[in-house]
């Protein structure tokens, strides 16, 4: 393969750390300057066609110990952008690329550095927003891959059960081996099921929440957005229609990424771009995972959506001449008046809706339907009496989870053929 490099870390700091993998390296690197020792951290002036280009600390990795498996080595260079581009345009003279997105976690993988869900975690955690995420991609993504690893082996072991019944019929094999068999079947299915069912929340929870603010015109549901966000994101005007289209902020509540949106007031209206706005509000609202039913004092809420939990929120609360009813929360954006018990709200709402209880998270659509697949084909087996047609379902099974660790080769099955059964003595 090529040799690669590109930056690991973000733009605009003090220090940028350029990585260098592939067959060339080091003698790409060498060119530059002397290489220190394996893993020891050294300052080293880099020069190329007799000119300096950056005093970096530079540390070198033999594969296949290293993060792509291949030959590495990271270079941390002063921020500045022309150290970077100086030092980029005598890699490329001396034979490197610049690398593709995600090139150096694809090498990881296919030199078995990484498997894909350890790659997917990496992705999450990278682009974790909140504490609820990046204890998702951690926690989660770890439990996700013992429960799948658990999941291969016990599979692995029941279709060398089902291929003993089918290539050993006439061996003594012990009367309970097929009644084990469906027993094991049924409780590797429940567990996937179980993990099925939690998907939406971990999938809500990876891609943010959807919390909509819906409200006649002038129910304060713009000072509201703008009281959330911490600034001043939506128009607020005395004149009624004045927001016209969905506008939206991210906010963080309790850890968890919310995507607030303040959408056209409700009324009947003969405006025909307010009337859009008052359609899209509608539609937006039906998508929602929570509504938020704003009305001011005196005014009716709107009617909640069938499906979709919501609060009722009465704002303008300095208006208010009595207590609101209890199955309200009275507010004022203006004062600030009931905010900090609308965030705990919303937060503990967020909280709800994402839950998983510690559990692996099945958080990307591409796991979910691994999962999804093998269960399915773990429910045809269990239907099937023919012990070669069951054998083909348990083979389909194992294809589909291997799509997320790996497939079970057959000699992992004769293994376990033969080490669990007296057979063929």
């Amino acid at each position: 393969m090529e040799t690669i490099f590109a930056p690991i870390t973000g733009r605009g700091g003090a220090v940028t750390v350029l990585r260098l993998s592939g067959a060339r390296a080091f003698s790409i690197a060498g060119r530059l300057c002397a290489l220190p020792p394996p893993r020891r951290a050294s300052l080293r002036r880099l020069r190329h066609e007799g000119r300096d280009l950056d005093e970096a600390l530079l540390v070198t990795f033999p594969a296949p110990a290293s993060f792509t498996g291949e030959d590495v080595v990271e270079l941390s260079l002063h921020g500045g952008r022309a150290v970077l581009a100086a030092v980029s345009h005598a890699l490329v003279a001396l034979g490197a690329r610049p690398a593709e997105a995600g090139e150096f976690s694809r090498r990881a993988y296919l030199n078995g550095r990484l498997d894909l869900l350890a790659a997917e975690a990496m992705a999450d955690l990278i682009a974790a927003e909140t504490e609820a995420q990046r204890a998702q991609a951690l926690s989660g993504g770890d439990a996700l891959r013992a429960a799948i690893t658990s999941w291969r082996t016990r599979l692995r072991d029941l279709m060398a059960q089902q291929e003993a019944l089918i290539d050993f019929p006439d061996e003594d094999l012990p009367p309970e081996v097929e009644a084990a068999l469906l027993a094991g079947l049924k409780d590797l299915r429940d567990e996937m099921r179980a993990l099925l069912a939690k998907a939406p929340a971990a999938e809500r929870l990876r891609e943010g929440l959807e919390f909509v603010i819906l409200g006649a015109p002038n129910a304060g549901k713009s000072t509201l957005l703008n009281a959330l966000a911490g600034e001043d994101v939506a128009i607020v005007s005395d004149l009624p229609g004045t927001t016209r289209d969905a506008v939206g902020v991210r906010v963080d509540l309790g850890g968890i990424p919310v995507h607030v949106t303040d959408t056209a007031g409700l009324r009947e209206t003969m405006d025909r771009i307010e009337a859009e706005g008052v359609r899209r509000a509608k539609a937006r609202a039906a998508r929602a995972d929570f509504l938020i039913l704003a009305a001011p004092p005196g005014a009716p809420f709107p009617e909640p959506l069938p499906g979709i939990a919501h609060i009722r929120l009465r704002t303008k609360a300095d208006l208010l001449d009595r207590p609101g009813r209890e199955d309200e929360i009275c507010i004022s954006a203006q004062t600030g008046q009931g905010m900090v018990q609308l965030r705990a709200c919303l937060a503990a709402e967020a909280a709800a809706l994402t839950d998983t209880k510690g559990m692996a998270s099945l958080a990307r659509p591409r796991q979910i339907a691994c999962v999804r697949d093998t269960a399915l084909a773990l429910d045809a087996a269990l239907a099937l009496e023919d012990a070669e047609l069951r054998g083909e379902e348990l083979r389909l099974a194992a294809q589909a989870l291997g799509r997320l660790v790996g497939a079970i080769g057959v000699e992992e099955v004769l293994d376990a053929v033969f080490s669990g059964f007296c057979i063929g003595k």
